[in-house]
């Protein structure tokens, strides 16, 4: 829902719709996250103490089955709200209202109480069994939680927080690029769909001599190098068809594929680094695209690479499908999508959290739309700040 109200302005921008059909659009959806059932009830729904659980039943609003309330998710929904606070600036009832509702949306999320173990946020927690016993730590798509948490008007993290998210780093090389690592590339790109990191740095990333936008613009250039070396003998992979990133996958099955043999998996989250490689040969033409920004010589080749050599099967009626496989042709069970015993398994997902990255981050190649209102929303620039974030835009940014 987050990328999807990032979206609404884009599509403004665009034309594909009009401006206030999409302010319409987003005061509904905006709405219904304020005014949906929050408690600490284990069914009938939907949040508790501003936060909102990982997937919602889409009759209901409710939480769907025993899914875990999500820090994570809700950042990214919050990210997307703040985002439409800021664009929406018109003086009508519409826009008005749907500024407001944001801020509420906002000011509501307790940061303090999601930090059983501060000065770390929890990944999450359940009506049944309490607090997840996992924490945020870096390095991964958590940067923009905790520039939400620290740039709160209402329940703000204790500076701390950021020290303890930046604490667990791990610098090294991989395929010739020095960076901080995380195998999966959305963990190099969630946090950057909102916030321009060119030019501003906190101590940690000034320490290594580069910024956060740098380094992702490493890990994909480390992703697609890796691809072209192909240690692990991937059918298709090359310097055009590369990226890896969490997502579906054909089964969880071990092939003997052409004397080899191969374990594939469902969903996983897929990645390549010095840190850690998980690999079955599935391909998410997600990490390319939400890299856009990043390494737009190297990512749009690969996308308009991807889509005329796979035509139908990889793209069609929503733009990508989530994933591919060249290398499964087995005539097996698959728990979605379609085997073609040429060119390999196809997903018949498409997915919300791949579309709005591309979307978004081909936008901000464009024409840094997202980048720019963020730099003006003042939850943004406060959490930077008390992150310890200084120089380039940020020096110049309004501080209210």
């Amino acid at each position: 829902m987050g990328f999807a109200l990032t979206a609404y302005p884009i599509g403004v921008e665009r034309r594909y719709v009009t401006r206030p059909q999409a302010a319409q659009r987003t005061l509904t959806t905006l709405r219904f996250l304020w005014t949906a059932p929050q408690g600490p009830d284990a069914s009938g729904m939907t949040g508790y103490h501003g936060f909102f659980y990982h997937f919602l039943d889409q009759n209901t609003g409710q939480r769907f089955g025993q899914v875990e309330l999500s820090t994570i998710d809700t950042a990214l929904l919050l990210a997307g709200v703040l985002f439409v606070q800021s664009y929406f600036d018109g003086p009508g009832l519409t826009e008005r209202a749907i500024r407001d509702t944001a801020a509420l949306l906002y000011q509501r999320a307790d940061w303090r109480w999601a930090q059983p173990r501060p000065p770390a946020v929890s990944h999450g927690w359940t009506p049944e069994g309490g607090f997840l016993p996992y924490d945020w730590r870096g390095y991964n798509e958590a940067m923009i939680l905790y520039v939400l948490a620290l740039g709160s008007p209402t329940f703000p993290v204790d500076p701390s927080a950021w020290g303890e998210w930046v604490s667990t780093y791990q610098w090294g090389s991989f395929y010739g690029q020095e960076h901080v690592g995380f195998g999966p590339l959305f963990g190099h790109q969630y946090s950057h769909v909102w916030i321009d990191f060119r030019g501003i740095r906190d101590v940690k990333i000034e320490g290594y001599g580069i910024d956060y936008f740098e380094n992702s613009r490493r890990a994909t250039y480390a992703q697609r190098a890796y691809a072209v070396a192909n240690p692990m003998s991937w059918t298709g992979y090359g310097d055009q068809v590369w990226g890896l990133t969490a997502s579906d996958g054909p089964a969880n099955v071990t092939l003997t594929l052409d004397g080899q043999t191969r374990q594939f998996h469902t969903y996983w989250a897929r990645g390549a680094s010095f840190v850690e490689t998980t690999d079955d040969g599935t391909i998410a033409p997600a990490a390319a695209g939400g890299s856009v920004a990043f390494t737009p010589e190297i990512a749009i080749p690969a996308l308009i690479a991807m889509r005329q050599a796979y035509g139908p099967h990889l793209f069609s009626t929503y733009g990508f499908l989530d994933a591919f496989n060249p290398t499964f042709t087995a005539a097996v069970p698959v728990e979605r999508g379609t085997v073609d015993p040429a060119l390999g398994w196809f997903d018949s997902d498409y997915l919300g959290i791949d579309q709005g990255p591309m979307l978004a981050m081909v936008e901000n190649y464009r024409t840094g739309l997202v980048w720019r209102y963020m730099r003006h929303n003042p939850a943004i620039v406060r959490g930077l700040t008390r992150a310890g974030f200084t120089g380039g835009w940020l020096a110049q940014a309004p501080t209210r």
